[in-house]
């Protein structure tokens, strides 16, 4: 072992119990002390498997075939307890609400240290310092029950924090959180590898915010380690990029179309806004971008101008007299693909629930094709509104995939004949076939994300709400989601969709709606609602790269912002072009 190695994996293969094929086969690697390491690879790769094994859970907790060896601070992890390793290396698991114990945010981050008999003045102090890493301060007494998804997210980091572990593992840490909060919890993670001398390990699916934060960068596909290296070489390469399914930085898709003409070498892909752009104004060396901002592109679905969803004068106070909604006004119309989207906790969610009646409003009206939401059950409103919740576990409850798409049709009375032909249709159209009789919960996440969507579009509703539809899913998966989403559009379903990927707004929302503390503070085409930094910035908001570049391309001559990065380098291409023509 390398003595300036913390972690070491030596040939580690892992099955798991009843199951033939590895998760983990013969996966060798070595993890520097103080350095940030990313593993990042498709949904089932054995990422998660491969973080299990570093903290004990595998093979101390979890039953199964190990082979190999896995060594941490030194220490032969399977000698060890897990309670033991704890000390050492600190686990924020994927799903934060496994990892959420406390009734209050302060009790909950205080579980850990008080298991160790620390002096209660010194976890306090303990507790305050996590909570101001990941911007819960202030939130000490708020229930835990009454977080957001992106807050749960967060509180489990401070949780782990608080036990200072010299190794912190984080399973997706930023899944679930707005872009700021992404930001802010790596530049967390940098202060503490250089204050504290911390090695930190994450999986992630989030190309942007790691490729200049982290030192090293692993892919695990199927199980093997297929790449390892530096990771701005791994992501100038877009065809690497593309055949281990990861998410390119926006950037370098407007550096590559470049790479491809013959006018940069590899190494010159832009992976940040101000490199792209340094990238363009040399390309274009005095010209200007001649050709004008493309129009709006129109919604796929001409439908008049009728409102679907209305809401008027929406107030709704939490038990604790905790106001997260304030007289919001809100009109949606057939037709539309309306992204909302704000910080963690500023309504988007809470807003949303109220669009189908699992929230009354406090005061206030929602109608939905033309019903008062108030005054019709939820079997009623299935016909006009379907709701796919953040989490997929939380609308999943039957025993095979069948069952759970057949469950609300059957509630309607309809004829096992119509359902059957309206189940099998929407199985094909989400490629679930091969699972017809298979139970949910052996399935990954994607799959499951997918059969939630599933189990509500087979209701034929007007308006689709979907709360973070690609929250955790690989880029095939978000490719996969968002073209069934799109699908749905062009057939007349009406969009709604809570989403923190600004990437993905800019590429499929023709609207947007920024909520922050509870109010609408932005309303609008989503390129105007974009040409907004400051109001974005001021909700915790960030823009998309193809934004910020385009803000920075107005000095060459663009007029306004474009939305698509091929596009944006395709404008520059054909002006050096034109240029040399005339």
């Amino acid at each position: 072992m390398d003595n300036n190695s913390d972690i070491v994996l030596d040939s580690v293969s892992y099955s798991y119990p009843n199951e033939e094929k590895n998760v983990l086969s013969d996966v060798s690697f070595q993890i520097e002390k103080g350095k940030f390491t990313v593993i990042m690879g498709r949904t089932g790769a054995g990422k998660t498997t491969t973080l299990m094994c570093m903290n004990g859970i595998i093979p101390q907790l979890m039953e199964g075939n190990l082979s190999g060896s896995v060594s941490v601070s030194n220490m032969n992890v399977a000698k060890y307890r897990v309670q033991t390793m704890v000390k050492h290396i600190g686990l924020v698991m994927q799903d934060s609400e496994t990892q959420v114990f406390g009734k209050t945010v302060e009790e909950d981050v205080a579980f850990g240290p008080r298991n160790y008999m620390i002096p209660r003045d010194k976890i306090l102090q303990m507790v305050d310092d996590a909570l101001k890493r990941v911007r819960l301060s202030g939130y000490e007494k708020r229930e835990t029950s009454q977080l957001s998804g992106g807050e749960r997210q967060r509180l489990a980091i401070a949780g782990i924090l608080a036990m200072n572990p010299s190794i912190i593992a984080l399973d997706e840490p930023t899944s679930e959180l707005d872009p700021i909060g992404r930001e802010e919890i790596y530049q967390t993670i940098t202060d503490l590898r250089n204050e504290k001398d911390k090695t930190i390990v994450a999986v992630e699916h989030s190309s942007q915010e790691i490729s200049q934060k982290a030192d090293h960068l692993i892919i695990i596909n199927d199980g093997h380690v297929t790449w390892s290296g530096i990771p701005s070489e791994f992501f100038r390469d877009l065809n690497l990029v593309e055949q281990n399914s990861i998410k390119p930085i926006p950037v370098s898709i407007f550096g590559w179309e470049f790479y491809k003409h013959g006018m940069i070498e590899k190494q010159q892909v832009p992976l940040t806004v101000p490199e792209a752009f340094s990238l363009a104004k040399n390309i274009l060396d005095g010209k200007k971008i001649l050709e004008p901002t493309p129009a709006e592109k129109p919604a796929p679905v001409q439908a008049p101008k009728e409102p679907v969803l209305v809401v008027d004068h929406l107030t709704y106070r939490y038990s604790n007299d905790h106001v997260a909604l304030n007289d919001i006004s809100l009109k949606i119309n057939r037709g539309d693909f309306v992204a909302i989207i704000g910080q963690n906790g500023a309504g988007k969610t809470t807003l949303a629930k109220h669009f189908n009646g699992i929230l009354t409003p406090t005061s206030g009206n929602v109608f939905v094709c033309g019903q008062k939401v108030q005054e019709k059950n939820s079997y009623e409103l299935t016909q006009y509104i379907g709701y796919v919740f953040q989490n997929p576990d939380h609308q999943i409850f039957c025993t095979t995939v069948f069952n759970e798409l057949a469950y609300g049709l059957q509630n309607l009375g309809l004829k096992e004949e119509e359902i059957k032909k309206r189940v099998d249709d929407v199985l094909e159209l989400t490629n679930l076939s091969e699972y017809r009789d298979v139970h949910p919960f052996s399935l990954g996440k994607g799959q499951r994300q997918m059969i939630a969507v599933a189990s509500i579009i087979v209701m034929h509703p007007s308006v689709l709400v979907v709360d973070e539809p690609t929250t955790g899913l690989d880029w095939l998966g978000i490719n996969r989601m968002m073209d069934l989403i799109c699908k749905l559009h062009q057939s007349g379903t009406t969009i709604v969709m809570i989403t923190h990927d600004m990437d993905i707004v800019a590429r499929y929302a023709t609207r947007a709606v920024v909520m922050k503390k509870g109010n609408i503070v932005l309303d609008g085409a989503t390129r105007e609602v974009f040409s907004k930094p400051d109001v974005l910035r001021d909700a915790y908001v960030s823009p998309p790269q193809c934004v910020e570049l385009s803000a920075k391309l107005n000095s060459l001559g663009l007029d306004g912002v474009v939305l698509d990065m091929r596009q944006l380098a395709d404008m520059v291409i054909n002006s050096c072009k034109k240029e040399r023509k005339s």
